[in-house]
């Protein structure tokens, strides 16, 4: 079945849409500004990256996640079979670990709580036009190099691209925040393997299961480097406080019984990444 794509253009929207290109699957990617799919499924990639855009444009998250959202789900709500939305940890906040897809949801920043008032619009929606929905709920990804990393997206690139060119970088809290990271050819792995397989009007995490240290996983890198960087504790900013958990890691019991089986672990993927950023 033909694959419509929205957010095509993002990070792991078009290295999706590689992995689809990779199995011969048949695609189409749709192109912004345009709401009407080219098929009876849709993948939905489009979504805000940041928390922070409170501070430049507090109508981007809304307009983005939501008013956007409900343009392209009333454009296809009498041709879509199969809406795949893809979502993100940040939905869940502060809640207990492993976070599971029954945990309560207790988001904060515009983006995490636009994006769960987006899945809930979503089944609502979904719901009374009788229309199937996956939503897939993705931990950090990291892995291809993102032009587009920052502080505030991508970090954990952002602060390797650093360690690559002995830059000092600063860790919050000394590093001493756990993460859930999987590399980026996995999550698309496992993102298309919930399209095909996966219930349909379920949620799914994606993610390694794992809870990793950033403090541990950028001291490997700067070792693996033999960078001269210096790595700075710095106190968490108030904003950070307000709209970020310490901890998240996801329970992915869903995803295993799907046959997922996680191909690069967080020791090798690192290592491919400071590599690409060194040839880069």
């Amino acid at each position: 079945m033909k694959t419509s794509v929205y957010g095509s253009s993002g990070y792991v929207g078009s290295n999706f849409c590689k992995n689809l290109l990779k199995k011969n699957k048949q695609y189409t990617e749709i192109e912004k500004g345009i709401y009407k799919s080219a098929s009876e499924e849709i993948v939905y990639f489009i979504s805000t990256n940041s928390n922070y855009n409170i501070f430049s444009d507090p109508h981007l998250d809304i307009n983005t996640n939501l008013n956007y959202l409900i343009s392209v789900l009333d454009s296809n709500k009498d041709t879509c079979k199969t809406f795949n939305f893809i979502s993100s940890w940040f939905v869940y906040g502060d809640t207990d670990l492993p976070a599971t897809t029954d945990s309560y949801c207790k988001p904060t920043g515009f983006y995490s709580i636009t994006k769960k008032c987006a899945e809930d619009l979503l089944i609502s929606y979904c719901k009374t036009f009788n229309i199937d929905y996956r939503i897939i709920r993705l931990s950090n990804v990291y892995g291809k190099i993102d032009k587009k990393a920052s502080k505030k997206k991508n970090a954990l690139h952002f602060l390797i691209n650093k360690l690559v060119q002995n830059i000092d970088i600063d860790l919050y809290d000394n590093g001493n925040v756990i993460r859930d990271y999987m590399h980026i050819e996995d999550v698309t792995e496992a993102i298309s393997l919930i399209i095909e397989k996966g219930e349909k009007n379920k949620i799914y995490n994606v993610g390694s299961g794992s809870p990793s240290k950033i403090f541990d996983i950028i001291n490997n890198a700067k070792s693996f480097l033999k960078s001269s960087s210096n790595i700075r504790p710095v106190e968490i900013p108030d904003f950070h406080k307000i709209v970020q958990v310490k901890d998240m890691y996801l329970d992915i019991s869903e995803l295993k019984k799907l046959g997922f089986n996680q191909k690069i672990d967080i020791k090798s993927g690192i290592e491919k990444l400071c590599m690409e950023l060194k040839k880069a």
